[in-house]
């Protein structure tokens, strides 16, 4: 099969990612192998790429938002043609403190899939049976890519800061994520509050139902219930906090920040005001937002690459050129 391989990490611009011919992989106990369809494009695969996440496997292929087909390997629950999506946590160990107190989100020897196993920037694709998801009819395989980890986890950060049904919530920076996180919000009549750079970005905001939006240092004209920041930028993190009305949760959705958190006590979070980090997702939180995702009719706005074009696709995500998200399809 062809495969995007990851030989080196190296500055996107360098192209790092080579397509190669592999073995399809073997199928495994309780695995399913699937014949991949779509592969969402991620910013954590850019780090990846890039080496800010240090390699945990020679040449590996990225890609960990896979929509595909079940054709090897099927199950009573996932039986052949079955379409099913695969997300970033691509497994946990079932055995430590954090999976037996219902947190598998922190467990402390998870699988990221395109990490450390083989990911779906490729034509075929091995996935744990337990961590591979049935997708709603109403999702088709592009637009359902996009939702299996910037809409998983922006889900996730919603569920984090505790938004309520009415609450008036700030999304600070609108990408592949955020732009899927409101229509959630609209659906559960919450006020939306955008903060982000770039016009294509703030249009976008604006056509989905945000009540306001705004350039990335402007303040929205209310206080916030709550915020989630989506841009990796200790500056925006720091600004959300500045929105908020007493009592009020920043969730910081973002492996990692570009700087420390420097910020005034007394001003910023004094007042019950908190600041809480969103690591990975769990299954709950899948199952959840995707039969949302389909209810409420989620169609994600899509760029399609084919898989030749992988470099120009994480390319589009590093200078924000794509509004929406990136889907790269084998």
């Amino acid at each position: 099969m062809r495969a995007a391989v990851l030989e080196f990490p190296a500055p996107i611009s360098r192209r790092p990612l080579k397509i190669r011919n592999v073995p399809v992989p073997e199928v495994k106990p309780g695995h399913v192998l699937l014949k991949v369809q779509a592969c969402g494009v991620c910013r954590t695969d850019l780090h990846i790429a890039e080496g800010e996440l240090p390699p945990q496997m020679p040449n590996v292929t990225p890609g960990h938002q896979i929509v595909g087909t079940v054709v090897a390997g099927e199950t009573t629950a996932l039986p052949k043609g079955t379409r099913v999506g695969v997300s970033w946590m691509g497994g946990v160990d079932g055995e430590c403190f954090y999976c037996r107190h219902n947190r598998e989100n922190l467990c402390d020897a998870p699988i990221f899939t395109g990490y450390t196993v083989p990911g779906g920037y490729a034509e075929y694709a091995l996935a744990r049976a337990d961590f591979a998801f049935a997708l709603p009819p109403a999702l088709d395989d592009l637009h359902a890519a996009p939702l299996l980890c910037a809409g998983i986890i922006g889900f996730r950060s919603l569920r984090v800061a505790g938004v309520q049904p009415g609450d008036r919530v700030g999304l600070f920076g609108f990408g592949a994520s955020a732009h899927l996180a409101l229509p959630v919000l609209r659906s559960w009549n919450c006020e939306v509050y955008v903060s982000t750079r770039g016009a294509s970005h703030r249009n976008l905001a604006a056509s989905l139902g945000a009540a306001w939006v705004g350039a990335e240092k402007e303040k929205p004209p209310v206080e916030l219930d709550t915020a989630v920041t989506f841009a990796p930028s200790g500056e925006v993190v720091v600004h959300a906090l500045s929105c908020l009305r007493k009592g009020g949760v920043v969730a910081i959705n973002a492996i990692h920040l570009d700087r420390m958190l420097e910020f005034d006590y007394d001003r910023l979070l004094w007042g019950e005001r908190q600041l809480r980090s969103v690591t990975n997702m769990t299954r709950a939180d899948a199952q959840d937002f995707l039969a949302l995702a389909g209810s409420i009719g989620l169609r994600p706005k899509i760029v399609s690459f084919g898989l030749e074009q992988v470099n120009e696709a994480l390319l589009a995500v590093k200078n924000d050129s794509v509004d929406g998200a990136a889907v790269v399809i084998p």
